[in-house]
C-alpha cells in the first residue's frame, strides 16, 4: 500500500486521537473506525492518530493494528495525515510495530518512552530511543515524540530531544505534549518551536497556539473537531472546549471521551472499552452528557 504523505501545510494542524469500537465480541470494528476517522476528518481533521492513549493503543495486537490502519488508510482521502501510536518497552517490539504501521500507510509515528523502568536516565533513554531508530532502518520519518509522564512517569526532557535531533536529523519533527503542565509546554516551545510542538490538553492549546504551537493531537477531537480546528486554525478562545473538557476530565478520561463520541455520532457502541480500562456508568453516562448538551447551548 503506498504510504499517506502529510498536505503541504505551514502547520501539523488538528489530528484525533481516535478511539477504537469494538464489536460486540470485544473485537476491533474495522468497519466503524475507518468511518469514525473519515467522520472526523470531513468535520475538522487534518488527520487521525491511532492507538494512542484514547485509542487503547497499548492494548493491540500487531495483527489487529494492521488491519485496522488499512482499513482506515484505505478510507481517508490522499493528502490525510494518519499517525500511528508505538507504545512499548520493548525495542524488537516497538520497531516491529513502527515498521508495519509505514507499510501500511501511515506517514509518521508517535512514538513514546519505554515505561516499565522508572527513573531511567537521559543516556538510557537516548540509547533506547537511538537503537529504534537505528532499526527501524529506511522507513524512519516523521517521529512525533509522546510526553506524557502521568502515564509513563518517564517524562521527556528538552535536552534529550536535543540530543535526539542532533544524532538524527530531520527524524523528529513533533513533540506532544501531554503533560498539561504550562511551563512545560513554554519549554518546548522555547527550545523547539521550529519543529511542531503539540498540545495534548486542549484547555492549553488557545495559550500554546499564540506562542508557536502547532496545533493538537487530542481526544475530544472524536467528537468536537469544529470546536478545536477554530482555536488551531482560526485563532478562537477555546472557552467552550476548556469547559468540556473540565467536564471529560472529571471522570476516567477515555470512557468520558468514548461516551461523548457515542452521543454525538448517535451509536451506544463506542462506549465498549477493552480491560482492563471499564466503561462509565449509566448515571456517570448521563451526567456526562447532561453537561456536554447544556455547555454547547449555553455557549
Amino acid at each position: 500500500m503506498p504510504h499517506i504523505q502529510p498536505p503541504e501545510s505551514s502547520i501539523f494542524g488538528l489530528s484525533a486521537a481516535l478511539v477504537s469500537p469494538f464489536d460486540t465480541n470485544g473485537n476491533a470494528d474495522l468497519a466503524k473506525t475507518a468511518q469514525h476517522a473519515k467522520t472526523v476528518v470531513e468535520n475538522g481533521c487534518d488527520g487521525v492518530t491511532l492507538f494512542g492513549t484514547t485509542g487503547e493503543g497499548y492494548g493491540f495486537s500487531l495483527p489487529e493494528r494492521r488491519a485496522i490502519l488499512t482499513a482506515v488508510a484505505e478510507a481517508l482521502p490522499d493528502g490525510a495525515q494518519i499517525h500511528a501510536g508505538v507504545l512499548n518497552p520493548s525495542i524488537d517490539d516497538a520497531v516491529t510495530l513502527a515498521q508495519a504501521a509505514y507499510e501500511d500507510g501511515a506517514c509518521g509515528l508517535l512514538l513514546a518512552p519505554p515505561f516499565f523502568m522508572k527513573d531511567v536516565d537521559e543516556n538510557g533513554l537516548f540509547n533506547w530511543f537511538g537503537t529504534v531508530f537505528e532499526k527501524i532502518g529506511s522507513p524512519l520519518r516523521n517521529v512525533i515524540l509522546y510526553h506524557i509522564p502521568a502515564q509513563t512517569a518517564v517524562p521527556l526532557s528538552v535536552s534529550l530531544v536535543s540530543r535526539l535531533r542532533a544524532a538524527y536529523p530531520g527524524v523528529v519533527t513533533g513533540i506532544k505534549d501531554s503533560s498539561g503542565d504550562w511551563a512545560t509546554t513554554e519549554q518546548f516551545l522555547a527550545a523547539h518551536g521550529d519543529i511542531a510542538v503539540l498540545v495534548g490538553d486542549e484547555r492549553l492549546l488557545p495559550k500554546a497556539m499564540t506562542h508557536g504551537a502547532q496545533g493538537s493531537i487530542c481526544g475530544t477531537a472524536n467528537f468536537i473537531p469544529d470546536l478545536l480546528r477554530r482555536i488551531i486554525h482560526e485563532g478562537g478562545d477555546g472557552k467552550l472546549v476548556s469547559e468540556i473538557v473540565e467536564a471529560v476530565v472529571a471522570l476516567p478520561v477515555t470512557a468520558a471521551v468514548k461516551t461523548l463520541t457515542a452521543h454525538v455520532n448517535r451509536d451506544a457502541t463506542f462506549v465498549q472499552i477493552r480491560p482492563p480500562l471499564s466503561p462509565l456508568s449509566v448515571p456517570q453516562r448521563q451526567a456526562l452528557i447532561g453537561s456536554f448538551e447544556a455547555l454547547r447551548i449555553t455557549a
